[in-house]
């Protein structure tokens, strides 16, 4: 079996452009290349919240650039610019509940966004490999009691989902039309709900019950009930990792990727409160019956047995565990700790793991 640990021999020196860098997943992502060796390039826009883990983290082996990826010919000249070997594209408007808010912005970060991005690598004469991130979210869910595989339809009731899975699309006609037939090897990863210390983005579940539980507030929790593919932050980005080197030696990978736990430990939202709330040693939690706010789906499990199968990963760390790393980061970092430091200790523990 394959490990599924990047391995520092490939990314050392490797020129890798990453949008998205400033975000929650996108930092995390920043930090253990920097750590594998790699010359990264980073275009986003400016961190959305305070705190946030870009700022505290403190990436310095980042060369950064702020930049709309609205913005095609600002960032067609940075692509130019960063001549990159390998490509991540984490950039999006990821919140569901901000895309009802504002669906045109969505669409149009999302979708335009993501074709700004593809276009700008055709004629890159040093790409060989791109991960593009979409969202679990991509399939039409049918709320049926089985996995979505990646050749399940797509589809999506909210923008967020909608716009992710008309991504895919985008996707795979650059494949087909122009990236392909360059040599530039194109993939989508589809991860589940990710976890872990630094994320402080309104609407999630996490970060929602540290803000709350920090101040003594009591949290509310909409739809209890809800089952999602929750994992540790470090699960889809390992992933991410070892389906770039794989695309990099092997261009018949290219496609579509699910990252996610195993299908029988999706969880509900309370229990994932719950442990949170044991991780914290105390917490009120007020549970909702799950009709306020608008649609979102009720029940949604990924099939990984393709990453499985092909890449050789495995979910290391189970949702207890994910939890208390969680929980434990905020605390620590509450207190003082070094926030650079606390997610290179969960790297090290993560790759230790292996």
């Amino acid at each position: 079996m394959l490990s599924h640990l990047p391995r520092p021999s490939f990314w050392q020196g490797k020129r890798v452009l990453l949008t998205g860098h400033t975000g929650f997943k996108g930092a995390w992502l920043a930090l253990w290349l920097e750590k594998l060796g790699a010359k990264i390039t980073g275009i986003s826009l400016p961190p959305t919240t305070q705190p946030n883990l870009f700022t505290l983290a403190g990436t310095k082996g980042v060369d950064c650039y702020f930049c709309d990826i609205r913005d095609a010919t600002a960032l067609a000249g940075l692509v130019h610019q960063a001549r990159p070997q390998i490509v991540f594209h984490l950039a999006a408007q990821a919140l569901v509940r901000e895309s009802y808010r504002n669906p045109l912005d969505t669409w149009c970060s999302n979708v335009m966004g993501t074709a700004h991005l593809l276009d700008a690598l055709r004629g890159q004469p040093d790409v060989k490999a791109a991960v593009m991130v979409t969202t679990d979210k991509v399939y039409r869910n049918q709320e049926w009691p089985w996995p979505y595989r990646e050749d399940d339809a797509l589809g999506g009731h909210d923008p967020y989902s909608a716009s992710k899975a008309a991504c895919e699309l985008v996707i795979a006609s650059y494949r087909a039309a122009f990236l392909s037939a360059q040599g530039v090897s194109v993939a989508s990863a589809r991860a589940g709900n990710v976890i872990g210390g630094g994320d402080w983005s309104a609407d999630r579940l996490i970060p929602d019950a540290v803000r709350a539980w920090q101040t003594g507030q009591t949290l509310s929790v909409r739809r209890p009930e809800a089952v999602r593919p929750w994992q540790h932050v470090l699960e889809p980005l390992a992933g991410y990792l070892r389906l770039a080197e794989q695309l990099w030696y092997s261009p018949s990978v290219a496609g579509a990727f699910n990252f996610g736990p195993h299908t029988q430990e999706a969880a509900t939202v309370r229990t994932v409160i719950e442990l949170a709330r044991a991780a914290f040693s105390q917490g009120d939690v007020q549970y909702g019956d799950g009709s306020e706010g608008p649609h979102e789906a009720g029940w949604l499990a990924l099939e990984i047995a393709k990453a499985r199968k092909v890449l050789g990963v495995q979910p290391r760390w189970t949702l207890p565990e994910a939890v208390q790393r969680t929980l434990r980061w905020y605390g620590a970092q509450q207190q003082g700790a070094n926030a650079r430091s606390l997610c290179l200790e969960d790297v090290a523990a993560y790759e230790a793991a292996a």
